[in-house]
């Protein structure tokens, strides 16, 4: 009985951190126990715990750097490749495949950078916090699948495919946003090492060369170039996926052909055996079954499995711990400048307003067309949904200020996105919701 009730409980977890809405509710869980943490009595161990430095000493020389900078910078190209892979695979042959199919996500989501930007940077003109515009830019694409997948079936097919091609639209508008805004004291001689890497990377794509290992070793010199050259050291990332090959090493007839002549060598083996013991000609076409699986694969969609759980449930939850905490004290200014309502009204009215608008003029100038059986509502409910901004708004906000305000206007930002995310993912529920009541009465 024990047993069955253990194995009950397994498969509810293995559903459970399968199903979309568990990243966001992860991550959303994080935020939280960061706020929490950061306090309470254990509020000093929190904020001096990401200032620690880690790495190593060679001949008297450190090299490292704090733990909160391993996280941002380098768990987080981690979550910037994977986010590349997913832009790479949806250009190739998702729905960002060819002019028509991409058309309509990518003006919204422009529409759905444009207007929070715009917002953010007229309360904000003439301050020391105006270059916080990018912040209210972003959607968390984790957290509005997971506000989809608890509205269930009141939210249409359509729809959810809608908003997930213009969240990954939007993840390349904010890494553009990121590399052109966001980058200082540019070095051109690293830039140009950088360049030449990224060349290697494109030679070796053209060569036919599958193997992932001899991508991943240049682009561990790629962040390293990237990262003394100014722009910031993730864009290695993205540009690394870029770069990732799409066909396989073998095509599916081949592997088909493979696996009979393997499966016979397999079952005549099987002839021969005495016991439970394998025979060596069995164990030989296991081997050769495990090679031929790995050739037949997509090695950019290979890749992007292989990371896309550890981006979701390990990196991104440490990302939102160690940045999401907030010491909510008498030193939080929330007058500063406009920070606050640039973002909260960025994200809670921008976002569906801009998306709202571009995808009307769009489709009025004939431009693109909404896909079949999305209404203009619907619409304006993805859009709210697209203002759930998060993690990318909190990795901006972390390059968005600089001198003596800097850490005010960085906890305030910090607050602002929670408040505004949070707004944002209720009312665009509501919005679903009431829709779906209206529609069955």
């Amino acid at each position: 009985m024990e047993l069955q009730n253990n194995s009950g409980i397994l498969e509810t977890l293995k559903r459970l951190t399968k199903s979309e809405s568990f990243a966001g509710v992860l991550l959303l869980c994080c935020a939280v126990l960061a706020m929490i943490v950061a306090n309470s009595p254990l509020g000093e161990w929190y904020a001096t715990l990401w200032k620690n430095k880690v790495g190593f000493d060679v001949n008297g020389i450190f090299i490292g750097m704090s733990l909160e900078h391993w996280i941002n910078d380098v768990l987080m190209a981690f979550f910037f490749l994977v986010v590349g892979l997913e832009i790479k695979r949806e250009v190739l042959f998702g729905e960002l495949a060819g002019f028509k199919r991409a058309a309509l996500p990518v003006i919204a989501a422009l529409g759905g950078m444009v207007g929070p930007g715009l917002i953010y940077y007229a309360l904000n003109a003439g301050t020391l916090s105006e270059h916080g515009f990018g912040i209210p830019m972003a959607t968390d694409i984790a957290f509005a699948l997971g506000v989809l997948s608890v509205l269930g079936k009141r939210v249409s097919v359509s729809v959810k495919v809608f908003l997930v091609s213009l969240a990954v639209a939007d993840d390349l508008g904010a890494i553009i946003v990121i590399a052109l805004f966001y980058s200082s004291g540019l070095s051109f001689s690293w830039l140009v090492v950088a360049a030449g890497i990224i060349l290697v990377l494109v030679i070796l794509n053209k060569m036919g060369v599958k193997a992932l290992t001899p991508y991943m070793v240049l682009g561990v010199f790629l962040w390293i170039a990237v990262h003394n050259c100014g722009i910031h050291a993730t864009i290695a990332a993205v540009a690394l996926a870029f770069t990732i090959p799409v066909s396989p090493k073998m095509d599916t007839l081949s592997f088909m052909e493979k696996m009979k002549i393997v499966v016979s060598h397999f079952q005549e083996a099987e002839k021969q055996k005495n016991g439970v013991l394998l025979q060596s000609e069995q164990v030989e076409a296991l081997h050769h079954l495990a090679q031929h699986k790995n050739a037949v694969q997509n090695p950019l969609l290979r890749l992007e499995h292989a990371l896309a759980p550890y981006s979701s449930f390990l990196i991104m939850p440490i990302f939102a711990f160690a940045n999401a905490g907030v010491t909510i004290g008498a030193n939080i200014d929330f007058g500063i400048d406009h920070v606050f309502l640039g973002i909260l009204c960025g994200l809670v009215l921008g976002k569906p307003i801009g998306i709202f608008l571009f995808t009307f003029l769009a489709e009025k100038l004939g431009i693109a067309a909404r896909p079949q059986g999305v209404s203009w509502v619907e619409i304006f409910g993805a859009g709210a949904l697209g203002g759930i901004g998060f993690t990318m708004s909190i990795f901006v906000t972390n390059l968005a200020f600089s001198g003596e305000h800097a850490l005010v206007a960085t906890d305030v930002a910090k607050i602002s996105i929670l408040i505004a995310s949070f707004t944002a993912g209720i009312l665009g529920s509501i919005f679903f919701l009431v829709r779906d009541k209206v529609t069955h009465h």
